[in-house]
C-alpha cells in the first residue's frame, strides 16, 4: 500500500468513538483475578464490534467455565498447586482473544480508537474475585448447613 494510499485510507475511516479492553489488560486481568474478568472484558469488546450474538456466547462460555472451577475446586486435594488454575484459564482466554479478536483490537486501535485504562481492569477484576469468593462461601455454608 502506498503513502497516498494510507493517507486516504485514514482521512475517510471513521474514528472509533468507543473504548475497547486491550489484550494486555484482559491477559493480566484473568490471570490476577479469573475467568469473569476475561467473559466481560470479552464481551464488552464484542459489543463494540458490533457482534451481540458472540457476546452472548462468550457469557454461556465464561459461566460454564466459573462453575466448572467452582466445582473443582472442593474435589481437588488441597496440596494441589493453585498455580495451575490461572496459567490453564489465561491459555484458554488468550486463545480465543487471539483467534476471535486480536485483528479486530488492532484495528479498533489503528483507526484511532482508544482502550480502557488499567483501573478499570483493576475493578472488574476486584469485583470478579468478590463474586467468586461469594459464591464459594455460599457453597460452603450452603454444605455445612445441610451437613
Amino acid at each position: 500500500m502506498s503513502t497516498e494510499e494510507n493517507v486516504e485510507k485514514s482521512v475517510f475511516e471513521e474514528i472509533p468513538t468507543e473504548k475497547i479492553y486491550s489484550e494486555k489488560a484482559i491477559r493480566i486481568g484473568t490471570f490476577l483475578a479469573g475467568p469473569l474478568v476475561a467473559g466481560y472484558c470479552i464481551a464488552e469488546n464484542f459489543k463494540v464490534f458490533n457482534d451481540k450474538e458472540k457476546a452472548q456466547k462468550t457469557w454461556i462460555i465464561t459461566g460454564i467455565a466459573s462453575f466448572f472451577i467452582i466445582c473443582l475446586v472442593f474435589l481437588l486435594p488441597e496440596n494441589f498447586p493453585s498455580i495451575v488454575f490461572p496459567i490453564t484459564y489465561s491459555f484458554i482466554a488468550s486463545y480465543f482473544l487471539k483467534t476471535y479478536q486480536e485483528k479486530n483490537i488492532q484495528n479498533h486501535l489503528s483507526n484511532g480508537g482508544e482502550a480502557h485504562n488499567g483501573w478499570r481492569v483493576t475493578l472488574i477484576g476486584l469485583i470478579s474475585l468478590l463474586t467468586f469468593l461469594a459464591i464459594i462461601m455460599g457453597v460452603v455454608f450452603l454444605f455445612d448447613y445441610i451437613l
